[in-house]
């Protein structure tokens, strides 16, 4: 008896765990294309449960073309995302470009947005994701520089993968 109650405790809390409220129609892994600076490209992102559902850990990668003199490049980057005490979302974010970003992580209408936590005197990054129907969502990144309001650096759109 006390086998089958610790096993259903267990359940009820994987279960809690991984109930990651607006975040959850990410979960899965999703291909995509975009458009914006520095040009056309094409990627892929997974957001994955980690550490028995208590972390979501995004990656991604994005490919560019060469263009206008550019050479082709590939940007890698992860996220991990948390909730405090609280249950309050937070992110923290790495790239292959030596970028360190946190996040404070909000709902919106129909998505999820990633805001840099800063000072506005530097330069600050959003993120939205915005479900687009059951499996295609819409990705926008901005940036605004220091003292600046924030301006589309990137439009994409993706696809959940079946």
């Amino acid at each position: 008896m006390r086998r089958i109650a610790l096993l259903l405790l267990l359940s009820m809390a994987a279960c809690a765990a991984e109930d990651w409220g607006p975040l959850q129609f990410l979960i899965g892994k999703w291909t995509g294309e975009g458009t914006g600076q520095p040009g056309a490209g094409a990627g892929a992102f997974s957001l994955t449960p980690d550490l028995q559902g208590q972390i979501l850990v995004r990656k991604n990668y994005a490919e560019y073309p060469a263009a206008n003199g550019r050479p082709a490049s590939r940007h890698d980057d992860l996220m991990v995302v948390s909730r405090d005490d609280a249950r309050q979302l937070h992110a923290t974010y790495w790239d292959s470009e030596g970028h360190i970003i946190q996040y404070s992580v909000n709902a919106s209408p129909g998505g999820i947005v990633f805001v840099s936590e800063g000072a506005q005197s530097t330069p600050r990054y959003r993120l939205t994701y915005t479900a687009d129907g059951k499996d295609r969502v819409k990705i926008k990144f901005e940036v605004a520089p220091p003292g600046k309001d924030f301006a589309t650096y990137i439009e994409a759109a993706a696809r959940r993968e079946k």
